[in-house]
């Protein structure tokens, strides 16, 4: 178990194994917007040359904003919200994420969600990775941070929809609750193994 909130994940070595180089990207030669429902979804088409000379001219891509999701450490737990999710239909456990607005970077959204979804802040930040969410049909990415120490603070003003529960919880039994299938999104179980079982010692 983590004992303190200074202690950090294990450090792994990126560089032992080397992308393909025969391996090429895609072009896109042209786009068309079907659906537009900005800033929430849009709808593309795109046309789209392969590297072996074929050209696909149905390429669908679902275009949505970035977001950020943040576990939040402070005496060896872990902040967690309890509350609805309309994608799997049910209450789920998960962590303060929200989405990232025109102008702000990631690193600066998870500042702010931290603040609007638990009340909380922390001046000791880690980004622990920012992966794309759907490989084939979406350039989104999710960015996973660890804010370590934190501290209470005055709530501020938040649009969220859904009604929250909060609950600290140690890293075993996020580790329970994700076996147990009570973290029903991808963003709160990837945060819980890059930002909570990570950092177990």
């Amino acid at each position: 178990m983590m004992s303190s909130d200074r202690n950090e994940a294990r450090v792994v070595s990126t560089g032992s194994v080397p992308v393909p180089p025969k391996l090429r990207k895609w072009q896109v030669t042209r786009r068309e917007l079907l659906f537009d429902a900005a800033p929430w979804v849009e709808l593309w088409r795109e046309t789209i040359l392969l590297p072996d000379g074929r050209e696909l001219d149905d390429y669908y891509q679902i275009e949505q904003r970035d977001f950020v999701v943040i576990a939040a450490w402070r005496d060896g737990k872990v902040f967690g919200l309890w509350g609805y999710k309309h994608g799997p239909r049910q209450v789920t456990l998960g962590l303060p994420a929200g989405y990232i607005e025109k102008g702000e970077e990631a690193a600066g959204t998870a500042r702010r969600e931290l603040r609007e979804e638990a009340m909380l802040i922390s001046e000791e930040w880690q980004h622990v990775g920012s992966y794309c969410v759907d490989g084939n049909r979406s350039t989104a990415r999710a960015h996973f941070f660890v804010a370590l120490n934190c501290q209470p603070t005055e709530p501020c003003p938040s649009d969220d929809l859904e009604e929250k529960l909060g609950e600290w919880l140690t890293p075993e039994e996020w580790r329970d609750c994700l076996v147990g299938g009570k973290i029903r999104t991808l963003g709160a179980a990837m945060a819980v193994h890059a930002g909570i079982l990570a950092f177990m010692k």
